[in-house]
């Protein structure tokens, strides 16, 4: 089938064109705003972009014309669409038509979670080997795209929004997804430009509840009033979860923190202990994500082992609680928070898993329900859980109307008013100036948005300086300058830019990398470099330290290196030992079989547990 996606760069829409490509389907689109990381991959899966909107993007003559949210009946393709007589469909509906009939859907709905939820419930599938597939509106970190063509008839793991369809189509999107299995995190009100009030969300819930057939499965936030309301409706059977004893069928706890910040979590089933679980993600509302694809992926035959192990591997999401990098000591977090509850409950994960530094929030309103008034009062509450807050501009605000819009100075005034530090500032070269220079060591930054927010997190980690960060592509042809330059090999480097961390120095050079490479249970350390003009400065120290704390973050039970002539440094530092290859994990070993410089090296492990 030839398909034509309208808005091809939004994060849904380019996922559904990767996922159509590898079904094998002729996929071309359009958008506005074509730039990375959507651009990059599109462009690496073959998928044919066209910048701006025009009847004559559709002179390929496709089969079948996709329309989002954002596309309007008078959108010039999609009337040039039907000048044309082509087939006019919505996102949810071409993904029901070509991927769920033979399926098992799983589907993740509420309010909050979704994304972090439907990912874990993917990876933890994945891990176990039951191959499923796929289409999550965020990027999961094991995945490295936010989609996944697995078996024809396998589990699709679906984030099941309540967001209206398209123009022609204003029944909510999850109402396409054929649940045969369901999560359901939360109901509260929310998207309050499509739902004049909180009946209207619930009633499109009910709908959806009602879906799941009779041999199907509900699971169902206790702790949700509103979640609990809405299941009543459901003719299939009910599970239930909750994070307090007496409350659901399942009941999670946490029992102790491990190292890298680390939550070990004993889960019962009724009066019956099912199993201990291990995770990285941060805050008590993540205990709840956890909890409910534990019973979920239980209903699908998973056993209590299989669930662990998935769960204590899993990376997390970008944007959500996602560490942008690290510079003089100050965390960068990004997250995707906008309703009051959830900055409430990120706030507070964040406080529990970077201790006692202060916590400062940088705040853009800017999802359409954040630049209304609805909740003004609700925010001030959610703030009070950091330090000091920085409320950006509101985005677009002449998308509000001007009785019912946001006032990002008042909620500062509020929580002055509660006696925290906050202000609101128009622009972003100020609150950069205004966190810069109040921020110390120790202390965590979380920037809250729904969009780019003005590149704020590589602005402030740029202003401090010497910050470690993630790599993106584009740095790939700086660390092999950098490699050569200090005469390291490391041949396929292009296949892990996801498990490398640059160092870029204050005026943006890039003076430093490391990879810390997974596989299984163990870590593999490679690549680490400093530029000949920064070494003595500790940089490698500060290096390699990131790197074993993102191994112990992802759960990785040892971490193993080959060095020719660093033996004393890597022991004396961090207590790796030397070990004879034949102690190296058999994963590792494989990774390095290309390496034939590393055949004389020796080999040294650091024990994490």
């Amino acid at each position: 089938m030839k398909i034509h996606l309208i808005g091809i760069c939004g994060t849904g829409m380019g996922s559904l064109a990767g996922l159509c490509k590898a079904a094998g389907h002729d996929v071309r689109g359009s958008d506005t705003d074509v730039y990375p990381p959507m651009s990059i991959q599109l462009a690496a899966e073959g998928v044919q972009v066209m910048s701006g909107y025009s009847d004559a993007n559709l002179d390929w003559q496709p089969d079948t014309v996709v329309v989002g949210n954002v596309c309007t009946k008078d959108h010039v393709e999609a009337v040039a669409a039907l000048k044309r007589g082509l087939k006019l469909t919505s996102f949810p509906a071409l993904l029901e038509e070509l991927f769920l009939a033979d399926a098992h859907s799983l589907v993740v709905a509420g309010t909050h979670g979704k994304t972090t939820t439907a990912s874990l419930a993917a990876f933890v599938l994945y891990d176990a080997g039951r191959d499923p597939s796929f289409l999550i509106g965020g990027v999961p970190l094991n995945f490295g795209r936010g989609y996944r063509l697995g078996q024809k008839n396998s589990a699709f793991v679906i984030e099941g929004d309540e967001y209206d369809t398209a123009f022609f189509d204003k029944g909510s999107k999850f109402l396409h997804y054929r649940p045969r299995t369901a999560i359901l995190t939360s109901v509260e009100l929310d998207h309050v430009d499509i739902f004049s009030s909180f009946d209207a969300v619930k009633a499109a819930f009910h709908k959806f509840v009602e879906l799941i057939p009779k041999a199907g499965t509900l699971v169902v936030a206790a702790d949700s009033p509103g979640a609990m309301e809405v299941a009543a409706s459901a003719q299939c059977r009910v599970e239930t979860y909750s994070l307090e004893a007496g409350k659901g069928n399942f009941v999670a706890r946490a029992m102790a923190e491990r190292p890298g910040g680390r939550t070990l979590i004993e889960v019962a089933h009724g009066d019956r202990r099912f199993g201990t679980f291990e995770t990285g993600l941060p805050g008590e509302h993540n205990l709840g994500n956890i909890l409910a694809v534990i019973v979920a992926a239980h209903s699908l035959g998973l056993s209590s082992d299989e669930i662990a192990r998935g769960v204590r591997r899993f990376a997390g999401v970008k944007r959500r609680q996602e560490v942008r990098g690290v510079a003089q000591g100050v965390t960068v977090v990004d997250d995707f928070a906008h309703h009051p509850t959830a900055v409430q409950k990120t706030l507070q994960g964040l406080r529990n898993r970077y201790g006692s530094g202060r916590l400062f929030a940088l705040y853009e309103p800017r999802s359409a329900t954040s630049r209304r008034a609805t909740f003004q009062k609700e925010y001030a509450e959610a703030f009070s859980a950091a330090d000091e807050v920085v409320v950006g501009p509101v985005d677009h605000p002449e998308k509000a109307p001007v009785a019912d819009r946001f006032d990002p100075e008042r909620l500062a005034a509020d929580l002055r008013g509660r006696g925290i530090a906050a202000r609101h500032l128009e622009d972003i070269g100020k609150m950069v100036e205004q966190v810069a220079s109040s921020a110390a060591a120790g202390d965590t930054v979380v920037v809250m948005s729904s969009g780019a927010f003005g590149d704020v997190h590589d602005r402030l980690l740029k202003r401090l300086g010497d910050a470690v960060m993630p790599a993106r592509p584009s740095d790939l042809e700086e660390v092999r300058r950098l490699l050569e330059e200090t005469e390291l090999r490391y041949p396929s480097a292009q296949d892990h830019v996801a498990d490398l961390l640059v160092l870029r120095d204050r005026e943006g050079e890039l003076v430093g990398c490391v990879a810390m490479e997974l596989h299984d249970d163990a870590g593999l350390l490679r690549a680490l470099a400093i530029s000949g003009s920064r070494r003595g400065e500790g940089l490698g120290w500060m290096l390699a330290d990131a790197a074993l704390t993102r191994a112990r973050q992802r759960g990785m039970r040892r971490v193993f290196l080959f060095t020719e002539r660093a033996t004393d440094f890597f022991a004396e530092k961090f207590d790796f030992r030397l070990i004879g290859r034949e102690r190296v994990d058999e994963a590792v070993l494989q990774a390095i079989a290309d390496s034939t410089h590393l055949a004389e090296a020796t080999a040294m492990v650091l024990d994490l547990q």
